[in-house]
């Protein structure tokens, strides 16, 4: 049986389309994901994902515990930063991407709801002494406010000063009076905030967003159209882009991977794999023509096949296909002409560096 959010029955009045994902029957789309997807993009929409895993790390060796599962470095982070992260199995294999927090007193660590149980489990598994473990995962709301007009329509429920938080960071505060941890940790390449609060305040935030959100046309988003944004701001999304198959140095996270610091799990293969060179690299490409590629697509050049495509969709704002997929290493430079083959037909198409949607 399908788990529900503490939002459920308001998708269900505002008619959301809704579908299993990961455990949960979530909102696909409310008005449409065209419509929903140009909204954030110009003003300001809202998400439900509180089907996100959310797991509290503390301890005394709870850095360290950190800085081991993951392949990021946790020991530079200060009070109120964020962290794009990842946590590899000792191949190199990725077991998931993440985001760590750091409060005061101890971390926050969010995953892919399709990734939880397996999260869990692994971090179970490598736990030390002097490290607490909770999964609030089930107890926690978390909303996503994202757009132009987001700052705009937050400020006016909270005294906190949003315009001071830094992209990757976050506080402590209050929205509409009730305790919340206030997040510029959005998935959709637009300013934006992420609210985690209790799942017994999760109607009352919800609907006070839309009653401040009236005045630049807020719309709930559903997950349709999370899928589109996130593409065409050239965001992995575990499953398609990057999976127990793929390792980050080949999927583009060499920034997030930090090989110089100490030891941590499936350091010693990403090594091997660098000082081996890499066979293949995820890029992004435009087709040059009409058509729409999909995950599990060919990738081809001069009818051969050097690839497959992973993320696919027609991009809302360029009206174009756009698409994210692994092509042999020496294939990955943009501007290279490849071919995407749709129903049997090659359709042209150019690697190009994302973003695809480039602002102003």
């Amino acid at each position: 049986m399908a788990k529900k959010t503490a939002l459920y029955e308001i998708h269900k009045e505002l008619g959301a389309k809704l579908v299993e994902f990961a455990g949960y029957e979530m909102p696909i789309q409310y008005s449409g994901i065209i419509e929903e997807h140009k909204k954030v993009r110009t003003s300001v929409g809202v998400f439900d994902v509180s089907h996100m895993g959310e797991f509290l790390i503390s301890g005394e060796n709870a850095e360290s515990f950190l800085n081991y599962v993951t392949i990021n470095n946790v020991a530079g982070m200060s009070v109120g930063q964020a962290q794009y992260n990842a946590m590899c199995y000792e191949d190199g294999g990725m077991i998931d991407d993440l985001l760590i927090y750091k409060f005061e007193d101890h971390y926050l660590m969010v995953v892919n709801a399709a990734n939880l149980d397996k999260d869990w489990n692994w971090l179970e598994e490598h736990t030390t002494d002097g490290v607490s473990l909770e999964d609030v995962s089930d107890s926690t709301t978390l909303i996503a406010v994202q757009g132009p007009n987001s700052r705009k329509l937050m400020q006016k429920l909270t005294d906190a000063d949003l315009s001071k938080i830094k992209f990757y960071h976050f506080i402590e505060g209050k929205v509409d009076g009730v305790p919340a941890t206030i997040a510029r940790t959005g998935y959709t390449g637009e300013l934006g905030f992420e609210l985690y609060v209790d799942n017994q305040y999760a109607t009352q935030v919800w609907n006070a967003i839309f009653s401040a959100g009236e005045e630049f046309d807020v719309l709930p988003v559903g997950l349709g159209a999370r899928d589109t944004l996130r593409l065409e701001a050239g965001f992995c999304l575990y499953g398609n882009d990057i999976d127990k198959t793929t390792n980050p140095l080949e999927a583009g996270l060499g920034w997030i991977t930090k090989l110089d610091k100490g030891d941590f799990i499936g350091k010693d293969a990403l090594l091997k794999a660098k000082e081996n060179g890499l066979n293949r690299r995820l890029v992004g490409f435009e087709l040059q023509e009409r058509g729409i590629p999909r995950h599990g697509y060919s990738i081809t050049k001069d009818g051969e096949e050097i690839g497959e495509v992973t993320s696919g969709s027609q991009s809302p704002m360029l009206g174009e296909g756009i698409g994210m997929g692994y092509v042999k290493w020496e294939y990955r430079k943009p501007g290279e002409e490849i071919a995407i083959k749709v129903r049997n037909k090659e359709i042209p198409a150019k690697i190009v560096k994302p973003p695809f949607h480039k602002k102003d």
